[in-house]
């Protein structure tokens, strides 16, 4: 009678292991298919350097249609932009300091010039730059008034009401505007 006990016992055990081992089998292979799936996000550690590099994505139009979180409008970072602005006004000869501020409508950029660099230069600089970064709905005002740096740093750190940090925008644009605003390059106009 023992031999039989230890006999199902060992069969029982046998079976539970084969099933846990089939367990297994499925986890990876659902692990295969999600891998698989394009619109899961992957970040391996020997593609981190590549995807520095490139920016890459590919769905077929049933996917795109099919997949709510696609339907969401499109954001951009305000602070890489703001960033971005600024380090590449300054990786260039003719300013100095850069303080870039970037809303959901306008790009405000003061700085402070350099002495071999004219107002009007300047500001092109800086419009130019802005101009290559931001998508060309946004309005752009350039000020080399270095107090507005300041005032954009100030806007930026205030925990203001929405009326009041919508005045306070519209004051820094209305004494932006009494500088010079740089050439517009519009690439749409010069192919007329």
């Amino acid at each position: 009678m023992k031999i039989k006990h230890f006999a199902i016992g060992v069969c029982t055990l046998l079976s539970l292991t084969a099933c846990g081992t089939n367990d297994n089998a499925m986890d990876e292979r659902d692990d295969v298919v999600n891998q698989l799936d394009p619109s899961v996000d992957q970040q391996s550690a020997e593609d981190e350097e590549l995807n520095d590099r490139l920016g890459y994505v590919h769905y077929t139009k049933d996917q795109v249609d099919n997949n709510d979180e696609m339907q969401q409008e499109a954001t951009i970072d305000r602070t890489q932009v703001a960033n971005t602005i600024t380090r590449l006004a300054l990786s260039g000869e003719g300013l100095e300091q850069v303080a870039t501020l970037v809303t959901d409508e306008e790009v405000l950029i003061a700085y402070e010039k350099t002495e071999d660099v004219d107002e009007k230069e300047a500001a092109t600089i800086a419009r130019k730059t802005a101009q290559s970064v931001i998508p060309q709905y946004y309005e752009i005002y350039v000020s080399d008034n270095e107090s507005l740096i300041q005032d954009i740093q100030s806007l930026h750190n205030s925990r203001t009401t929405n009326d009041d940090y919508d005045n306070t925008i519209d004051q820094i644009i209305k004494e932006m505007e009494k500088s010079p605003q740089g050439n517009e390059d519009n690439q749409m106009n010069n192919s007329n």
